[in-house]
This record gives structure tokens, sequence and C-alpha cells, in this order.
């Protein structure tokens, strides 16, 4: 029954899609450095200031949601992350890590979000959880097939692929909501021995920083790499920052790409 509820949840979908619809024909802003002053570390923090030692052996580079959906200003989401993902680099700076682990042989894993028919049979979700729905995010045909899906906002940005379908790179199963709890990215990791993480993908406050916790609470060390994430700008709030103090809390590490691809570089 399309009840007045479900109708008052349509319309702010549609108005955002509307609003990321016009905002794909609009430039993106500049970055300003005074922009980008309001992400700066404190100069005299309160926390302890401690560090994850990057080993050959051990390390790996999970990204989660390469995906155009998020990273492409063809992707549904682009009117409300694009001012995020330009003004950090990540498009550029995601695949720079991606080509720093090929080049030095480390594992990398990706940990998608896909979204298939069955899933819009959910009787509840959270607010992103409908809009997501309602915009059609990360849509695919099915499990089991890779119809229509070449090119869509589900698949991974075209410039990635080379490196992500080498049949190297791990690409676990789909994660559903944020987290990896549900997919079998542990699972990989613990198989190929990867004690410690090095983080990046979208989106910051979301599925980053969901993957951020879980692998924490799974024993695992984990640094994020800052300049290689970008989320949402909404009047809820500016999620890239939100993440930014969570990840200031709790990441054993806080990189830039630059630092993150040196740290690489000279593992031992």
């Amino acid at each position: 029954m399309f009840t007045p509820s479900r109708l008052l949840a349509s319309a702010s979908a549609l108005m955002l899609l509307n609003s990321c619809a016009a905002a794909q024909d609009a430039p993106v802003p500049a970055t300003s450095p005074a922009s980008l002053a309001a992400y700066a570390d404190p100069a005299d923090p309160a926390l302890p200031q401690i560090d994850m030692l990057v080993t050959a052996s051990d390390t790996a580079i999970v990204i989660t949601d390469p995906q155009i959906d998020f990273l492409s200003p063809d992707g549904v989401t682009w009117g409300v992350v694009g001012e995020s993902v330009t003004e950090h680099g990540v498009v550029e700076h995601l695949g720079q890590l991606m080509q720093a682990a090929k080049d030095n042989d480390m594992e990398l894993f990706i940990s998608p979000h896909h979204y298939y028919p069955t899933d819009h049979g959910w009787k509840f979700e959270g607010p992103l959880e409908k809009l997501m729905h309602d915009i059609n995010m990360f849509e695919r045909k099915g499990p089991y097939t890779l119809e229509g899906f070449d090119g869509s906002g589900s698949d991974f940005m075209p410039q990635y692929k080379p490196m992500i379908l080498d049949g190297e790179t791990v690409i676990t199963s789909p994660h559903k909501v944020y987290g990896p709890q549900q997919n079998d990215l542990v699972l990989q990791l613990r198989k190929r021995g990867i004690n410690k993480v090095i983080l990046a993908g979208m989106s910051s406050n979301l599925c980053t920083q969901a993957h951020l916790y879980e692998l924490l609470e799974q024993g695992f060390e984990v640094s994020v790499v800052r300049d290689a994430t970008a989320a949402a700008k909404l009047p809820e709030g500016d999620g890239y920052h939100a993440a930014l103090v969570n990840f200031r809390f709790v990441a054993n590490g806080l990189w830039t790409t630059e630092e993150t691809i040196t740290r690489i570089e000279n593992a031992s």
C-alpha cells in the first residue's frame, strides 16, 4: 500500500535526485586552501599519536566502493559527493594506491556494494538505505548475471578495471549496508595472512568508517588514507568531516596518499 509516509519518502528521494541531476551539469567548486583548512589536524592533539608500520608480508590495501555511482559525474550521487571527491582528489588517489599495490606486490582487496532485485524486498531500512534503493544506486540485474553491468553505476571506474580485474585482486562478495560483517572480506584477509590494512574508498562516514570499525574489532591494525576518501555534503552535515573526527579517534594511522605510497615502497 502506498502510504503517505512512503509518498513523503519518495518525494524526498525525488528532490535529491533532481538536485543531483542539476549538480551534474554545474561545475564543481574549485578547491581552495581555506576550504581544506577545516580538515586540518589539531596543532596540539590531546590523544596519543600512534602509527602503523607497513610490512610487506602482512599488509594489504582495502578499498571500499570504487564505483561509478560514487566517483563519476555520471553517478547518481555525484550532486552530493562530487565536491568532496574533487577537493580531495579521490579518483586520482585511489588509482595511485591501486597502482602502488601492483608495483610493489602488495595484496589488493576490493569490497564493493551491489544491490539485486531481491534487495528491494526489504521490510525496513535506514535513511541512507532507503535513499539508495529509491535512486537505484549500485543496481545489478542479479547475483549471477552481468547483463547491463558494464558502465552502469554499480560498475567499477573504468580506469581502475585493469588493476581490479587482473585475476589477482581479491573482489569480495558485496556488502549490503555499510560494514563487511555480511561479506567475506575478513575471511579473505585471514586466509592470506593479512594483519594490517591500509583502508581507502567511499564513502568516508558510511562504508569506509564501518569497515574501519569492524576490522579493528576483528583484531587488525588499520590506517586510513585521508585524501583517498570523501563523502556527501548535505544539510545534515559534511560526512567527510564527521568521519575524519572518528578516524583520528580510532585508526592506527591517518596518512595522505603520497605518504602511504612512500611507506609501501619502503616496506620491508
